[in-house]
């Protein structure tokens, strides 16, 4: 019979993968998720998409198929603002925690 290991969750599956900058990456992640969530709530086509967005189709689709590690997360926000969204960012000061992570909350469409 073989053991079996297991790990606690970490809550980000790139750091838990080991990814580096998997905070960035998880930002990122659900940056994308938000834009896949905008386009369907809007029942947007990918040319339509791209055409807002400032980019070409296969861009968009590049980009919602999880290829993203090219695109800056300020570009991503910069998307987002371009379908309408508005986006805010907060800094406050971290639980008693050397390094905080990095989180999205998401309202509406």
């Amino acid at each position: 019979m073989s053991k079996v290991s297991s790990k606690r969750n970490s809550g980000n599956v790139f750091a838990d993968l080991r990814v580096p900058d998997a905070e960035t990456h998880l930002l990122k992640a659900q940056l994308v998720a938000r834009l896949q969530n905008v386009i369907r709530t809007k029942k947007m086509t990918q040319s339509e998409t791209a055409e807002l967005m400032g980019v070409s189709q296969p861009d968009v689709s590049r980009i919602l198929r999880g290829q993203f590690r090219d695109v800056s997360a300020e570009r991503l926000v910069l998307f987002l603002t371009r379908l309408g969204c508005s986006v805010d960012i907060v800094v406050k000061p971290a639980n008693k925690r050397a390094f905080a992570p990095i989180r999205l909350e998401a309202e509406g469409v």
